[in-house]
């Protein structure tokens, strides 16, 4: 395996395994670790994760954890990523034109990368601020009672940090 925390994760790592004596706990926060490291959890990455664990967590877990969960990567994205909220509540607000806006845009289909490299795009359930519909939610910034204008601007201002 050639994977390895970077230096910090390694220490945030050291740091995690007493507050979490039930090894099961710590499966989430070292995916986190791996996704701040790399940007997305592949199977090699979920291989180190079960053998830094170790016994009883394997890679099963591990997998199972990484892939139920939408907020782990799962192949690289973008320097930003667009997840935009299609969940009822959010649709019902108008969630399909925030969603056709941006992919018209970026000139990209849902769950696609622009050819840059600089945006990915995709529909995620629940971003959980269902009062607050249309949401994106782009890296770790919410944005929330979204229209096609205003995600039109938010993509503007993304674009010129690039």
């Amino acid at each position: 395996m050639a994977y390895q925390f970077s230096k910090d994760s390694e220490t945030r790592f050291q740091k995690l395994i007493p507050q979490f004596p039930n090894k099961r706990s710590l499966i989430l926060p070292c995916l986190f670790l791996l996704q701040k490291d790399q940007g997305f959890v592949d199977h090699e990455g979920m291989e180190y994760i079960a053998s830094r664990i170790g016994a009883p967590i394997s890679l099963a877990h591990v997998h199972g954890v990484a892939t139920f969960y939408t907020m782990y990567n799962k192949k690289p994205v973008g320097k930003f990523h667009v997840q935009i909220c299609a969940n009822i509540s959010c649709y019902l607000a108008g969630s399909d034109a925030i969603t056709e806006k941006v992919c018209n845009k970026l000139k990209v289909s849902k769950g696609q990368t622009t050819s840059d490299g600089i945006f990915t795009v995709e529909e995620v359930q629940c971003l959980g601020a269902c009062g607050f519909g249309p949401v994106a939610q782009i890296n770790d910034t919410y944005y929330e009672n979204l229209d096609p204008k205003q995600m039109d601007q938010i993509l503007e201002e993304l674009a010129k940090k690039a």
